[in-house]
């Protein structure tokens, strides 16, 4: 199988362009210039990462965010990187030709290959809920699995169930770690992820020839580290007690925080507020919108998205939300009052002494 740099030299690339290419790989995945080496020999040495992408009940965000990539491109990705093997959205094929292309995919590349499962299996009427290619989903997502050498799993369907395994849950859906238990998996959730948090996983995974760093829910520590709230450009306001109090108030008008109106950023692990969407452009909370906390298990089920946080422990100034602007507003007060003495004893004086 070919190299990842052969493909781009067919391509045009040139060089240089190529060794642009590392080093904006290792930037997007949070490493150093030491790295950009590594990185390169890596691409010129090793074949492709044949990549099997299984979909199971979904909606197809996390493909639509997949190749909307701006560093690195999808393109650049699924043409060079990796050798896409299977995907219903992306391939030409269809049908007894899509069925043929996975089967020989999984002989061709036992035990090397990468599988991507976006979505769900559902367990009820033996997983009947959701039919691929005549047969549940169910059993394709167990015999892929089968001889595969690490699991990715794409968007918080995977990664939780999402609202597929809402209450009451008819289907019984459920996250894919409940149905594959001896394979390594790592969890790539968000509805959907950023994509170039998801074009950053597989290239780590392919410079490296291993699964990055992961958290105690099996995230990469790299994207999902740290809160939301810990870099959030808002986070000045939450810090002055300036929060939107109602949608289209003054507040919002502002920038202030959307603590008060439901925003989850404070227990939402992502990184979105650092890689933002859209190329780097924008998110949810720079829209103007709190965030729900998509990337985290469960936020389907805890009621409605704008709904303040509250019960929450070890945030410090955040527990008293509401006291800091009061706080701050009497620090501001006494201030102008102390002010306001030292004025008038000055004037006092100043009579006094003529």
């Amino acid at each position: 199988m070919e190299t990842f740099y052969e493909v781009m030299r067919q391509h045009g690339i040139s060089r240089r362009s190529f060794l642009k290419y590392c080093s904006l790989t290792a930037t997007s995945l949070g490493l150093g210039p030491a790295f950009v080496p590594q990185i390169a020999h890596a691409m010129e040495n090793k074949p492709r990462t044949p990549v099997v992408w299984i979909s199971g009940l979904e909606c197809t965000c996390c493909s639509e965010s997949f190749i909307r990539s701006a560093h690195p491109l999808a393109k650049d990705v699924v043409l060079s990187m990796i050798s896409l093997d299977y995907n219903e959205v992306l391939m030409a094929a269809a049908g007894h030709q899509a069925e043929a292309a996975i089967e020989e995919a999984r002989k061709k590349h036992k035990g090397n290959y990468i599988l991507a499962v976006e979505g769900n299996p559902p367990l009820n009427e033996d997983g009947m809920y959701c039919v691929i290619g005549g047969r549940p989903f169910l059993e394709q997502l167990k015999e892929c699995a089968a001889d595969a050498k690490a699991v990715i799993a794409w968007g918080a369907c995977a990664s939780w169930g999402c609202v597929q395994a809402a209450k009451p849950n008819p289907t019984q859906a459920v996250p894919i770690h409940k149905v594959i238990t001896d394979k390594p998996i790592i969890k790539v959730p968000g509805c959907p992820p950023i994509a170039e948090v998801m074009t950053a996983v597989v290239t780590y995974m392919l410079t490296f020839d291993r699964i990055p760093e992961l958290d105690r829910l099996g995230r990469p520590k790299m994207f999902y580290g740290q809160r939301i709230h810990d870099k959030c450009y808002r986070r000045p306001h939450f810090d002055a007690g300036q929060f939107v109090e109602h949608w289209d108030d003054e507040g919002a008008r502002r920038g202030y925080c959307l603590y008060k109106v439901g925003c989850k950023g404070p227990t939402t692990y992502n990184a979105c507020s650092t890689t933002r969407w859209n190329g780097g452009v924008s998110f949810p909370i720079g829209s103007g919108h709190g965030c729900i906390g998509c990337s985290e298990e469960g936020f389907w089920d805890k009621g409605s998205f704008y709904d303040r946080l509250t019960g929450i422990n070890a945030f410090g100034i955040e527990a008293n939300a509401d006291k800091v602007g009061g706080t701050a507003a009497g620090v501001v007060g006494a201030a102008v009052a102390a002010h306001a003495a030292v004025s008038a004893i000055k004037r006092a004086t100043t009579k006094q002494g003529s």
